[in-house]
């Protein structure tokens, strides 16, 4: 379950970071903020700013990072603000990538996804296993609930921040696990396929075979290219999956597009133009990936309870409808040489 020490032999022969992090915002300053200092090495453990760089690209709003923030940010930290013409962040993506200097890149599509302390080093550690590992961390929301069900009962950014308080987040980062519950599309559990990830590593080579992410998911949101992003890359000829089982991302609530901003009933109809979105883009409806992921990572107590749940189903399950040989687990030692 451990792949080494991460940062041995991880920066590109160029003297750049190995890692390059795209992370994409639009009005959400307050949550912005706890993800951007999650991804910094202060609080990732086992890296140094040297062996990664994060490139922070904000689509305008009314309500932009402030410039003493962006003046704080790390070294390893570059930000650009951008005009955006359509409602969507695929060219913000794109235009991150286009100027990151890593060999693997890293989205996240949702600037409002905190994480924990050893997603970095394990997504490093992830792309040691393979010349062609595609990296994920699962995904959750802050709360007992998805946040798009939660609203309906009053839930908010000020129950969101009370939970995040509750636990002493920063100093305890894995105390994410006690306060939330998975996402939507991770809603299967670990052992069975999920949706997306909000946090998806790619080697660079394998991004340029993709074609970045697709610039017809022009919707609010994009849509469904993050999904469609996800599923192109684990599916990509040769691929090796890789899912850090003990890490996660985290949605803070901001009333975003699909997450509890708008009522149920606008939110439904969005829902149904992605997906109709999709099937007109890619000739078929959206089904999630059928991978044979490797995991990787230490596990933290608190993730366990996950474990179990994820298992379960699977467990009660008669044995000729399980899925046969669902997962593939090894040491990575025996794979990084």
């Amino acid at each position: 379950m451990s792949g080494g020490n991460a940062s041995q032999d991880v920066t590109v022969t160029s003297g750049g970071p190995a890692l390059s992090i795209v992370v994409i915002l639009y009005d959400m300053p307050l949550q912005a903020e706890k993800t951007l200092y999650s991804l910094s090495a202060e609080y990732q453990q086992g890296v140094s700013e040297s062996d990664y760089e994060v490139i922070v690209v904000e689509n305008e709003s009314d309500n932009h990072l402030s410039r003493k923030l962006v003046a704080s940010l790390p070294k390893n930290f570059s930000y650009h603000l951008r005009a955006e013409r359509e409602p969507t962040p695929v060219h913000a993506i794109n235009h991150g990538v286009g100027i990151s200097r890593g060999r693997y890149v890293c989205v996240m599509i949702d600037g409002a996804r905190m994480v924990t302390p050893g997603v970095v080093r394990n997504i490093l550690r992830g792309h040691r296993l393979s010349d062609k590992a595609v990296v994920t961390v699962p995904g959750y929301h802050i709360g007992d609930q998805l946040q798009q069900e939660a609203v309906d009962d009053g839930y908010g950014v000020a129950e969101d921040e009370a939970l995040i308080s509750s636990i002493g987040w920063p100093a305890n980062g894995y105390g994410l696990f006690d306060i939330a519950c998975f996402s939507g599309s991770c809603a299967a559990g670990f052992f069975r396929p999920n949706s997306e990830s909000n946090c998806i590593s790619i080697p660079r080579d394998i991004w340029a075979g993709l074609g970045g992410m697709d610039t017809r998911f022009n919707l609010r949101g994009g849509g469904l290219v993050n999904l469609d992003l996800y599923k192109r890359a684990c599916e990509f000829p040769g691929v090796e999956h890789v899912v850090l089982l003990g890490e996660g991302t985290f949605h803070q609530f901001h009333g975003g597009v699909t997450t509890g901003g708008e009522a149920r009933d606008v939110r439904a109809r969005l829902i149904e133009d992605m997906q109709r979105q999709y099937e007109r883009i890619r000739a078929e409806p959206y089904r999630s990936p059928q991978t044979r992921p490797v995991f990787l990572g230490e596990l933290p107590r608190q993730v366990l309870k996950f474990v179990h749940s994820s298992a379960e189903p699977l467990l009660a399950a008669p044995l000729q409808t399980a899925p046969a040989a669902p997962v593939a687990l090894f040491k990575a030692e025996s794979a990084s040489g």
